[in-house]
């Protein structure tokens, strides 16, 4: 019987809406196993999950079977259904509609999966904007400043 092999690592990185600070530490924990379940349930390998109060990196083994756009798609709208069912923030929670993804080789994965479980340390030095322009521009990714994620307003 043929299979399809592959050896996909991506590094997704995603917002709350406004790049808002709603990532509560009493619920951060819950909000990654939640995703975690996400992912597994769409037959993905969650490698590193963490973030701060505004923001979650993941490095997930990526099945080929689904699109990466419906992959996010999944992740943001049952997440925040989840974050919304319980209640954790005082408004209604949503994501930012964009996401950034690259992609690692198998070389790099260990330190990718380091430097996710450092997020919190990491940006006692620097800002999350600064990190995604660094992320952006060391992947060679054209941008434009007003698109690289919605300002709060």
């Amino acid at each position: 019987m043929a299979d399809t092999f592959s050896q996909v690592h991506l590094h997704f990185i995603f917002t709350p809406k406004f790049r808002a600070s709603l990532i509560a530490p009493s619920w951060e924990a819950d909000l990654h196993k939640y995703i975690t379940g996400i992912t597994k349930k769409n037959a993905h390998r969650m490698l590193a999950i963490n973030g701060t109060a505004d923001h979650v990196h993941m490095l997930i083994g990526f099945h080929t079977t689904q699109s990466i756009a419906a992959f996010m798609q999944d992740v943001k709208a049952d997440s925040a259904q989840w974050i919304n069912n319980n209640k954790f923030c005082k408004s209604r929670f949503e994501w930012q509609a964009g996401y950034g993804v690259f992609s690692y080789s198998k070389s790099k994965v260990d330190n990718v999966i380091q430097y996710i479980l450092k997020q919190k340390e990491h940006h006692q030095k620097v800002s999350f904007l600064d990190e995604y322009r660094l992320i952006l521009e060391k992947f060679g990714v054209d941008f434009k400043e007003e698109y690289i994620f919605k300002r709060p307003e």
